[in-house]
């Protein structure tokens, strides 16, 4: 999923000036600028993030999931440790000591996961400064949604355990848009996601009914 997350971010931050266009090609295209990843895992989207050389922090409540991503950005060479950091803790913790700190906040496939959504779009806007943007990827609240994330990947082809997702927690685009603009958050990108389970891929798709991609930004205040 990195090869469509990845340039979903650096684009968009081309897209709102915080990133020169001029650069897109550079390997540093992410420098200087501090980036949040809410529910980071492992780190896969969190290393990636940082070997383009912005300031990534990932945090997640899940200490052994911390564990795992701190000993893997140990073990590459690649990584300068200068530019990523962990932490073992919620959104909630992480924002109250970090206010409007992030050029951007990333939550990628967390949002189906949590309870409430309203809370948790709140703090993550907290640690965001007036003009950074938030990027989401999640899935749809639809039938295809329930075929496509549950049936087809959970119990056919077996590509995540049974009873990682509960379509009762999926969320519609337009019910993700509301949130955000409710604070103050103008939504400027949706984008279908669509994994081809026969060539083991993620590519870009206008239909957004099972996975799917929002970039927002929070206004200034005026």
């Amino acid at each position: 999923m990195n090869a469509l997350r990845v340039p979903l971010i650096r684009d968009g931050l081309i897209t709102t000036g915080a990133v020169e266009k001029a650069l897109v090609r550079k390997p540093d295209v992410l420098a200087n600028l501090n980036i949040l990843e809410v529910g980071c895992g492992g780190g896969i989207l969190t290393e990636a993030l940082a070997k383009l050389h912005s300031k990534v922090v990932g945090i997640d409540p899940s200490e052994k999931l911390i564990n795992v991503a701190k000993q893997h950005a140990k073990d590459d060479k690649s990584l300068d440790p200068e530019q990523i950091q962990y932490h073992v803790e919620t959104i909630e913790q992480h924002a109250a000591k970090n206010a409007e700190r992030y050029d951007a906040v990333v939550a990628s496939e967390v949002l189906e996961h949590v309870n409430d959504k309203v809370a948790f779009i709140e703090q993550c806007l907290a640690a965001l400064k007036p003009g950074g943007s938030m990027f989401i990827t999640t899935i749809n609240k639809t039938t295809p949604s329930w075929l496509g994330a549950i049936v087809g990947a959970e119990q056919v082809f077996k590509l995540v355990p049974e009873g990682t997702h509960d379509w009762d927690k999926f969320i519609s685009p337009l019910d993700v848009q509301r949130i955000l603009s409710s604070y103050n958050c103008n939504t400027i990108l949706i984008h279908g996601m669509f994994y081809q389970f026969w060539s083991n891929q993620w590519c870009w798709t206008k239909n957004t009914e099972i996975n799917y991609a929002l970039h927002a930004v929070k206004m200034r205040e005026e």
